[in-house]
Formats: structure tokens, sequence, C-alpha cells
């Protein structure tokens, strides 16, 4: 999950990653593996201060104030097109003190890398130690209210009202229109009865921003609805930092408020949540953060939800660690991560006429909604698109996969063909590929696409296009590189 890549930050990025065998060889010694990106777990709360991710009174509708205004510009592709003024994260002038290169994206200036390392190295080094990413340009959200978990099974196809407490869920939000369409991914957390944390992309948000509005409306006015009102809170100016890598658990531990009731990470498991505070310079203590054990990389890691005024300090006190063991790292490796990863690029391997199952994410779907009447939108679509042809439904046209491609890399946008000219015949187009770079950790080409179904199986042979030439592809499992969420002892 992250939001669409912007001209400016593909023009970075492919003046800053090196080759696959540069990046591999100098590096091959220290390769290591991967993880991703979502939020959850269980609630340590201290009562002293409040954090705005966080309720102390029971919940009720009138207690939730209405939508605050958020006004971070940024359409549905790229910041770059709009006319707004660009916008800052609690993080900017950090960011500039560490030598970052700052490129528009999702309307805010952002860190493509920085000047100690390249990016491959940077993506490397997450692979060994940790990194630290500023994704502070992200759109944070709550949703409350009596009816908030059934208003949120109304736009995702995921099981919102079985979520337990402190756990998350990868999600879409899905097209009012019944076609399926994948609105924008994002990650859902309950956090307490009737209260919900979702996160969405930022280069979205205009559009994401118009469409709850208009989805809210609709579900408070509707005859029945009286006692199931929701409410959505946008927490602007919230800090978000994503702390990823072999040792970012480690890193975490130390900065950890001790003492009874702290929070033991060795329990917090992938796809959980848990509020603590963190020692900062001094040994002042921050105000309650929202601890979320993922990340978009592949790695074990953490999503850390700040306010606004104590980011700087919270990523300063996980910096102490020293360069040895985290760096700051930017979008540049962030990407390239999260392909090794496996991980969609909305605007890109997914938009609003990719469905859920064409994209691989049917595991999204909890087995009690995958009927025509589960009552989210595109139900009757989705359900018949998980049944194959042959046993009655309608199946799906085409599928998202994975690519290892010989000789250059094959970007967004390249054919995928038949390799049928060695039989003679005229090779026939297959799909598109999505995303693709080279891979740091593996000295290979990697890529992303959709093929025709039927193309899909792991092993098959087909040619990408790449500036015109046909460069021989093989259809690969995802991830790329095997992911260490962490998921307790073994």
């Amino acid at each position: 999950m992250q939001s669409a890549r912007s001209p400016a930050l593909a023009r970075a990025l492919r003046g800053t990653r090196g080759t696959p065998s540069h990046s591999a060889r100098r590096y091959s010694s220290r390769a290591v593996a991967t993880s991703l990106s979502q939020h959850a777990l269980r609630q340590h709360q201290p009562q002293q201060q409040k954090h705005p991710l966080q309720s102390t009174r029971p919940l009720g509708l009138r207690q939730f104030p209405a939508a605050c205004s958020q006004t971070r510009n940024a359409s549905s592709s790229s910041s770059a097109d709009s006319s707004e003024p660009l916008r800052k994260t609690p993080l900017y002038d950090l960011h500039l003190a560490h030598g970052a290169k700052m490129v528009p994206f999702g309307g805010f200036h952002m860190p493509v890398q920085y000047a100690s390392q390249s990016v491959s190295r940077s993506h490397l080094f997450t692979r060994e130690r940790a990194s630290l990413f500023d994704v502070g340009h992200m759109v944070q959200r709550i949703f409350a209210g009596p009816g908030a978990a059934r208003f949120l099974q109304r736009l995702t196809p995921s099981g919102i009202e079985a979520l337990p407490e402190h756990r998350s869920t990868l999600s879409c939000l899905l097209r009012p229109d019944g076609s399926g369409g994948i609105v924008d991914d994002t990650v859902v957390t309950r956090l307490a009865e009737g209260r919900f944390f979702v996160v969405t992309n930022a280069a979205c948000r205009d559009k994401d921003n118009a469409y709850l509005d208009s989805e809210l409306a609709k579900w408070n006015g509707e005859p029945g609805h009286e006692d199931l009102q929701v409410t959505e809170e946008r927490l602007d100016g919230q800090g978000l930092v994503a702390l990823q890598g072999p040792e970012a658990a480690g890193i975490l531990a130390r900065v950890l408020e001790g003492g009874p009731g702290g929070l033991d990470l060795k329990k917090l498991l992938f796809g959980q949540s848990a509020y603590a505070r963190l020692k900062l310079r001094g040994m002042q203590l921050s105000s309650p953060v929202l601890i979320s054990r993922g990340g978009y990389t592949g790695e074990d890691g953490f999503e850390i939800s700040i306010p606004g005024d104590e980011t700087v300090d919270v990523t300063e006190a996980l910096l102490a660690a020293g360069p040895e063991k985290v760096q700051l790292a930017g979008l540049g490796a962030r990407d390239s991560l999260r392909l090794e990863a496996g991980m969609c690029l909305y605007g890109h391997d997914l938009d609003e006429t990719t469905t859920p199952v064409e994209a691989g994410l049917s595991w999204i779907i909890p087995k009690e909604r995958r009927t025509a009447d589960a009552g989210f939108y595109g139900a009757d679509v989705i359900a018949s698109q998980l049944v194959p042809k042959s046993k009655g439904g309608s199946g799906v046209e085409r599928r998202r996969v994975g690519l290892v491609v010989e000789g250059a890399p094959a970007r967004e946008g390249a054919e995928i063909v038949s390799r049928a000219q060695e039989e003679g015949k005229e090779p026939v187009k297959l799909g598109t590929v999505t995303s693709g770079c080279p891979s740091p950790s593996l000295a290979k080409n990697i890529a992303m696409g959709y093929v025709k179904d039927g193309f899909h199986t792991p092993g098959t042979e087909v040619d990408v296009l790449v500036r015109g030439r046909p460069r021989k592809a093989v259809v690969t499992k995802m991830p790329f590189v095997p992911t260490k969420y962490w998921k307790g002892e073994a």
C-alpha cells in the first residue's frame, strides 16, 4: 500500500538505482530477507496523557467531532499535477538536515534518498539492519460510532465486524457502482468497540475524501440508521513513521517505557497493535503512540502513529541507536523493497478497473463474505469471480503475477507477450507490466503485471517487450524475497 508514484519520483528512481549486477555484487555478502505493511494489537493505555487515536470516554456519537477539515492536496495520480502548494510532514526539516533529496509526492515534499547512501545501498541496509521511513504523508482517519463496523463492511470486502480489538487487516475500498473496482487499498485497525483507525493513500486523498464524505452522508441518512450513526476524523498533521528491518524490534525496545504493564514486543505479533509511551532525550516520555507491527517492506517492523509536535523527538530517539543499526531511508528504497515483497502500488498495480480477485487479494475476503449477498459493494461480481468458469462461476480474465526478466529491466507499461515466435508464429499480447525494477537483494530484474488467465502459473515463460525488444521472462511466485513477519516464537 502506497500512494501512486509521481513523475518526479519515477525520474529520481531511474537516476539513483544501480543495476542489479552492480548492487548485488557489491553487497552480496550482506543479503537479508523481507516484510510488509499494516497495523494492529492489544492496548496499553496510560491515563495521564491522551493520544488522538485514543478515547477515554464510553463510545457514543456526540463525543466524536464531525470530520475536521483537511486539505492536503493530491490528485489520484500525482501531486505534481496539482496547483496547490506542496505540504510538509513534521519531519521535513529533519530530512533536510540529513541531506535528503526531496521530490513532490502525494501532495508533500518527500525524501527520495539521503546523501549518505544510494537507493540500492539503503535498500540492502534495510534488509540487514533497519531503516526509518517517513510515511506521514499518508492519510490517517478515525471512524467512530455504533455503526462504524457495519459502515466499513459496506465499503470493503473484509470482515470488519469480526476483527478483534487491536487487530488490523489489509483491505480495499470498493466502487459503489457494483463493479468490484478498487477505489483505494487501505489498512483498517479496530482500536476499540465502535472505533477504527484507517490509513489510506496520499495521492488518493482528494478522491478518497469525496468518496468517504458521500458514503458517510448516505449511511447516516438512511432509514433505520438513526442509532447507527458514524463520524470520521482526519488526523491532519499526525506523524507516521515506519521502522523496518531485522534490528527494528531491538531499536524500539530500548526506547519503550519500562515498568509493570510495559509493552512486551515478543508478544506483539504481526498484524497487532498497542499503545505505549517512548523515552525521549532527557528521559522525558512521549504521549501514548500507536505501535502497529507490520510494514510495507517484507521485513519485521513497526508503523508508529505519533502526535505531530512529538514526531521529531520520537524519530531522533529511534535514530539514537546509531547509524550502524538504523538510518533514514526514502521513497526510492521503499519502492524497491515493496516490489520484492510483492506489495501493490495503487495507481499502478491497482486501480478502479481492477477487482480484488484479479489483483490476487482474494485472501482479504473471509469465507463468510464470499457470497453474492454479503452486503458489500460489488459482492455479486466478486463472489462470481471467486468461482472458476469450470465450476459455474465467471472466474477472471486476467491475474496479477510476478516476473523475473532477463536482460534489461522491464518498466511500467511494457507489454507482456507469448513466446510464440519460437514456433514461427506472431506473439500474442498477454498483458502489461505495472511495476518493475532491478532487485538489489536478488541481482535480478523483477516486475509485476497482469496476464491473461491461464498464463499465470509459476514457471510459465513469456516475453516482455523492453524498448520494443523481446526479453524472456518467467512467471514467479510472490513475494520475490521471503517475508520475515514476527508471528511468535517457533
